[in-house]
């Protein structure tokens, strides 16, 4: 495996897709956070410059912040783009659709890149076309940069870390349990959604990859996991949880970071992800009204390129419990809470870090297709509750 060389990159980062919607967000967050800082070299690429010159306006960043024109579907203006950063930060999704050719160009290139992907069969299909040309160019390509999958791969990390501080061991089995959440999730994540559901229709592949939660750890297959499709009351938490919409992505990206630390958790480790609905008659009505919801299968809600209002963002919230569970009665809780609304208001700001961290903080993470924890790992729960109002703690 290579380190990544940045040499003669003319930008630290481009964020690219930054007309739309949550790229916008990213570029207000990095021209609000990093305005003093002169190091920072950063970019907005997009399809239309005329567009991007009236983002950057809106937004009030700079006059001077360079603005670069580049189109998914021309796979010339990708390397062209790639080749001048040393990480491309990507909001242009459905990944699926409009993501394989920048993947390639990355891995090419030796060009770093983080998205917001939630795209289990497609993330596969780049691992399987894409690792071993990033391992040789050095490039590192990290998925799921927003709350798919930051506050659940870092909050087990960080359990894991204060277990084995702790106990002398890793937890055998983890616990997710978001107990609040206030806000919508994005239109890009519907529209994620749907390609997905699209793709499984027409390649029984694809619906392997799904079903399997070590899909996104090809070579490893460990014990049986728990299901976390149907309502139930838990004991540990003394409250029913339902099935919660994300876990699917989550739960992959926990197996494979497990697997790139080396199985760090352990071969026999355990995970499961839920929402919590609250204890009693009404905890049990609640989850079995949350289990049958398909509201992401349907056409309300945001579109892509659509979102809530500055106000909504800013009122919004997450908060997530992780229960450790060891050997014998050993038991470890850590609280994983968010300041803005996960979709958006949290998620631009989580992969504006994730991009500043692999250029300042983890120069030494040698190429390869990579989830955030072991890419980045404790240097970014630190940017994090620095910078992007995110907290981890031992309850």
């Amino acid at each position: 495996m290579t380190a990544p060389n940045h040499q003669g990159k003319e930008f630290d980062i481009i964020v690219y897709g930054a007309s739309g919607f949550t790229g916008r967000l990213v570029a207000e967050y990095l021209s609000k956070q990093y305005k003093d800082d002169a190091d920072l070299k950063w970019a907005m690429a997009g399809r239309s410059e005329e567009k991007l010159r009236h983002v950057r306006g809106e937004i009030g960043a700079p006059a001077d912040i360079p603005l670069v024109t580049a189109d998914a579907s021309d796979p010339a203006s990708l390397n062209a783009l790639v080749k001048r950063a040393k990480v491309i930060l990507t909001t242009v999704g459905p990944y699926q659709i409009y993501g394989s050719d920048v993947v390639a160009a990355c891995a090419k290139a030796a060009t770093d890149y983080v998205d917001l992907c939630g795209e289990p069969a497609w993330m596969r299909e780049m691992i399987d076309a894409h690792e071993d040309t990033a391992k040789k160019s050095g490039a590192r390509i990290v998925f799921s940069c927003g709350f798919d999958s930051i506050p659940f791969d870092l909050g087990v990390l960080y359990l894991q870390e204060k277990a084995k501080e702790k106990f002398g061991a890793p937890c055998k089995e983890v616990k997710g349990r978001v107990r609040k959440m206030k806000g919508t999730f994005s239109g890009g994540t519907a529209a994620s959604f749907k390609a997905t559901m699209a793709a499984a229709f027409k390649d029984p592949a694809v619906v392997e990859v799904l079903k399997s939660p070590y899909g996104l750890a090809p070579g490893f297959a460990g014990p049986k996991q728990p299901s976390g499709s149907k309502p139930k009351f838990d004991e540990t938490i003394d409250a029913w949880v339902a099935p919660f919409v994300m876990a699917a992505i989550n739960t992959k990206n926990i197996h494979r970071s497990n697997m790139l630390q080396n199985h760090a958790y352990g071969d026999e480790f355990l995970y499961s992800e839920m929402l919590i609905t609250g204890p009693g008659d009404q905890g049990e009505a609640a989850a079995q009204a949350v289990a049958s919801d398909t509201s992401m299968m349907s056409d309300e809600g945001p579109k892509p390129g659509e979102g809530p209002s500055k106000e909504e963002r800013e009122n919004g919230h997450y908060d997530v419990l992780f229960v450790g569970l060891g050997a014998g009665d050993n038991e470890i809780r850590v609280g994983v809470k968010g300041d803005r609304d996960p979709g958006y208001g949290s998620t631009s700001k989580m992969i504006a870090e994730s991009a500043i961290c692999l250029v300042r903080d983890k120069t030494e993470t040698p190429g390869g297709i990579w989830t955030p924890a072991p890419a980045m790992g404790v240097a970014l729960i630190e940017r994090l509750e620095k910078n992007a109002g995110l907290t981890f703690k031992v309850e």
